[in-house]
């Protein structure tokens, strides 16, 4: 497992705080769930066809949106009638992100459905990207409304009312986004950007405020806040803004670039110039704000829309690739990630996500690479080291592991709770490199800053049973360990083998009989659990788990000493054996 923790940016990206019922596959959006009827057509054009459509569902079903737009577009072409298949091929096509496409489908979708939300949608979008505003509304006045899109057409219908010049009426918009409940901060965000981009900074500086005071600090109030106050309040005002947040770990990249434009006497643009921006801003929000797996389609699809509206909107690009991530789609995410501007301050927190994304997919070589060439620019880096060290002990490499683990460390400062995963990381290469000193003193160390991490407390606890030493103090870390992670097998292996080694046999057999079945097929815990059995006279059952041990895959010494037990037993009288390695 991966112990380094995520980039700031990616752990608090969201624009705002919405409350949004999760909204499912793509399918959910537009009501297209049935399965196509394919008829009325030659047979060969039918199997073609329905074919096509099963490739299409295959490659849906694995995330795979490119290839899902392709077979069923090639499915449409054998049978263009066809209502459901057009759907699909309109929404996959939309959330692969070929817009231009995805228009000509959307048209092809209303001229049968024509409330169709999402279709109506990419329309409005295509309309605000080509500036023609009042289409814009015309496709958003007619499209279906549920619960989730009607958020969403209301947000871009402020924007398209603003490129008309109708700021009041936009406002008047923002407004019904506010009776949804639960989305004053978003409105009161947006009616900031509007007003900003309207020249009324006065009542933009109230709604920022207003906005940032409703959900907290968000990475894009605090730069879009922040920008406002650089632009049109004085320097004092924007330096004492950007001070509040200055050791705030999602805000750092922010408020340093703010920082060093300010030193250079450099006016910043506004966050939002321009209505289309506006509407991007809209859509990446409520894609942000998507973050369980179910709807990470959806998400793709506002996250496309916002692109086509936004091409250099960075932000997006980071959340669209977090997305991918989800899916398990590392290549996707690499690019995504890769396509993030050269300038923009989320760039090094992007290249170190792709290099780990690498690692995911056996390219471990390049992933070292690249974070060791992170790591001589930006040296303070506490997580591109602990990348780089992920990456060096994904290889083997434990001793440049530790070195890299050593490194975030010293970047980090003087230790705080958070940096208890980097001693955790440290002491496991430490072990494996056979210095158990320094492993045992990073553990304590880890314990020190966050008492009541189970996998600490396990491999302290662990590690000392299994060199026979500290074992009642072992044991003791052992059960609040399994306190604290009651249905994890492996610690209650461990809590069950502290017993077997304190001569315990009864409790041993009870923790073990328990990991066995929290943990089945695993060959040390069986062997342990059959162990203890022997020791409490139970020979035969003992034998029975021993069997199982070597059935689930034991190897070399372990499976020659399991062969010894089902010949011999254990021998009558109990001596220091050591705990195998899981």
């Amino acid at each position: 497992m991966t112990l380094r923790q995520r980039p700031f940016v990616l752990a608090a990206i969201v624009c705002m705080t919405v409350t949004l019922g999760a909204c499912g596959h793509l399918s959910s959006i537009s009501g297209n769930g049935t399965h196509p009827q394919v008829q009325n057509l030659p047979v060969s054009r039918q199997a073609t066809a329905y074919g096509q459509y099963l490739s299409g569902h295959l490659a849906a079903s694995d995330h795979d949106l490119a290839a899902a737009a392709k077979f069923y577009s090639e499915a449409l072409a054998h049978d263009p009638q066809n209502t459901d298949i057009l759907a699909r091929a309109f929404l996959f096509t939309a959330a692969a992100g070929d817009m231009k496409q995805a228009t000509k489908l959307a048209n092809a979708v209303i001229a049968r459905n024509p409330s169709d939300r999402t279709a109506r949608l990419a329309l409005a979008v295509d309309d605000l990207a080509n500036g023609n505003y009042a289409g814009a509304r015309t496709q958003i006045a007619q499209s279906a409304r549920g619960p989730f899109t009607s958020l969403t057409l209301t947000l871009l219908d402020a924007w398209a009312r603003q490129g008309l010049g109708q700021t009041n009426q936009a406002l008047k918009d923002l407004t019904e986004v506010t009776n949804q409940g639960g989305t004053e901060a978003l409105a009161r965000y947006h009616s900031a950007l509007i007003l900003s981009l309207a020249g009324k900074p006065h009542q933009a500086d109230k709604d920022f405020a207003a906005a940032l005071a409703a959900s907290g600090p968000t990475p894009r109030q605090v730069e879009a806040y922040g920008r406002f106050l650089e632009r049109e309040e004085s320097a004092a005002k924007a330096s004492a803004f950007y001070a509040r947040f200055a050791k705030v770990p999602s805000l750092a990249a922010i408020v340093q670039e703010a920082r060093a434009r300010m030193a250079a006497g450099k006016k910043p643009t506004l966050l939002v110039q321009t209505p289309q921006e506006g509407a991007a801003e809209a859509l990446f929000g409520i894609a942000a704000s998507l973050t369980d797996r179910s709807s990470a389609d959806v998400a793709i699809l506002y996250l496309r829309f916002a692109l086509f509206l936004a091409p250099d909107l960075n932000l997006a690009k980071i959340v669209l690739a977090d997305r991918f991530e989800a899916l398990h789609k590392w290549q996707l995410a690499i690019d995504t990630y890769h396509s993030v501007s050269a300038d923009s301050p989320y760039k090094t927190a992007a290249s170190i996500e792709a290099a780990v994304d690498r690692t995911r997919i056996g390219q471990n070589d390049l992933a070292v690479a690249e974070l060791t060439a992170i790591t001589k620019v930006q040296p303070q880096s506490v997580t591109a080291w602990t990348a780089l060290g992920d990456a060096w002990r994904n290889e083997g490499n434990y001793t440049h592991a530790t070195l890299a683990y050593t490194q975030a460390i010293r970047a980090a400062g003087r230790p705080a709770s958070k940096d208890w995963p980097l001693y955790y990381a440290r002491a496991i290469c430490e072990q494996q490199t056979k210095h158990w000193d320094a492993a045992e003193a990073d553990l304590k160390r880890a314990l020190a800053l966050s008492p009541d991490q189970p996998d600490v407390l396990n491999f302290l606890g662990y590690s000392w049973v299994d060199r026979g030493e500290h074992l009642s103090k072992a044991l003791s870390l052992l059960e609040k360990a399994r306190a604290l992670s009651p249905l994890d097998g492996y610690i209650v292996d461990s809590v069950g083998w502290a017993y077997y080694r304190l001569g315990r046999y009864k409790d041993a057999v009870a923790a073990l009989a328990q990991a066995v079945q929290l943990v089945p097929g695993d060959p040390t815990i069986n062997e342990h659990y059959g162990d203890a059995l022997w020791r409490a006279g139970r020979q035969l059952q003992a034998r029975f788990q021993w069997n199982h041990a070597l059935a689930f895959g034991a190897r070399g010494k372990d499976r020659q000493e399991l062969e010894q037990k089902l010949l011999y037993g254990l021998p009558a009288k109990a001596v220091v054996v050591r705990a195998k390695k899981r």
